[in-house]
């Protein structure tokens, strides 16, 4: 029988069936305001009872506030943040023709006090129980639409394909550093954050995936298989045509795994054993718009459908601001009933 979080999270990726569902979501920065208010805690960690926990590099580089809400990140990128506080919305970008990628200047990803903190990190996630993911998120398409704009860069797969090459290799070499390093903790899995998909489908089409972004995954994953490690993806959207793609180049778990989109119970059954699922708990419908038994309702539906391995419960992203706190409430309150107890929220 599995004894911590950890295990079994292990447990559900392995598609064994697990003593319950594990669970691990974030609510937005606005929405945990609300969310304390309505329970009366300052600190929301012990209530959520996450079973994973994600850390990552601190590269350091070009940052800062340039401007009261606006933010430059470590790749030159500037941030709009006045309305999204969470993630922002890139207004200005270093790679504003082609020429300036030969005299771009990478961040540092090989300077070791990026890296530092990391041993602590995973001192007290073991000490929790906890799954541990290292994060590379912007991992590829979205850190180049980003230093590029995305209209741009989309129109460089038509008109400058060799360009966008060596603009994705360049980013797929700067992560291997990372993962280098990374692997030399004891993380369980990598995370990798791309979104590829809009509601109707992928944003590049298939045959453009293939052909810029699927190689350049399999180069950054083959160090992390052969280290017997796991691999996660985020990626929003329709984007289940890739599914058997990724599975190829040695992914182990989707995520978010959007309900608005894709049947997720429906894939949970047609992926066992092969692909595991994080996420499924709409944020467009459900959650925000949805009775407090519908919510509770929909909950059991996806717990029962990973009660023999193969998903990771979730919110479909991080919970955005418009959420009624009694539905999150609600939710978790099934969560903890379906695991006995063993991760009790504080209700």
């Amino acid at each position: 029988m599995p004894a911590t979080r950890r295990e079994i999270v292990i447990e559900a990726l392995e598609f064994r069936p697990p003593p319950y569902v594990p669970w691990s979501w974030d609510p937005t920065q606005d929405c945990a305001v609300k969310l304390r208010a309505h329970l009366g805690v300052d600190d929301l960690w012990h209530w959520l009872a996450p079973h994973m926990v994600t850390g990552g590099a601190a590269i350091a580089g070009r940052s800062g506030e340039v401007r009261p809400g606006y933010w430059r990140d470590a790749f030159g990128v500037v941030w709009d943040k006045t309305i999204d506080v969470d993630i922002g919305t890139p207004c200005d970008w270093p790679l504003k023709s082609p020429q300036d990628l030969a005299r771009y200047e990478w961040p540092n990803a090989d300077d070791p006090r990026a890296y530092e903190h990391i041993a602590g990190f995973l001192t007290w996630a073991r000490g929790q129980g906890l799954f541990t993911l290292f994060n590379i998120g912007f991992s590829l398409y979205e850190r180049a639409w980003t230093m590029r704009g995305m209209e741009p860069l989309l129109m460089d797969m038509l008109e400058r394909p060799q360009f966008v090459h060596e603009l994705l290799d360049a980013i797929a070499d700067e992560n291997l550093r990372q993962i280098r390093h990374a692997l030399r903790h004891d993380f369980d899995a990598f995370l990798f954050g791309d979104d590829y998909g809009m509601q109707s489908g992928l944003i590049m089409g298939i045959d453009h995936w293939r052909t810029f972004i699927k190689p350049r995954l399999a180069r950054m994953w083959a160090p992390i298989r052969a280290a017997g490690k796991y691999i996660f993806l985020h990626s929003c959207g329709r984007v289940d045509s890739l599914f058997d793609d990724l599975v190829e180049i040695g992914l182990n778990c989707f995520n978010p795994f959007q309900p608005e989109v894709m049947d997720c119970p429906a894939l949970i059954e047609r992926y066992r054993g092969r692909l595991a699922f994080h996420g499924g708990m709409s944020v467009q419908k459900v959650l925000p718009f949805g009775t407090v038994e519908q919510v509770r309702e929909e909950t059991r539906r996806l717990l029962s459908a990973g009660a023999r391995g193969g998903l990771i419960f979730a919110p479909s992203h991080a919970v955005p601001r418009d959420t009624p706190p009694k539905n999150l409430q609600a939710m978790q309150e099934v969560l903890t009933s379906f695991s006995g107890g063993a991760c009790s929220a504080r209700l």
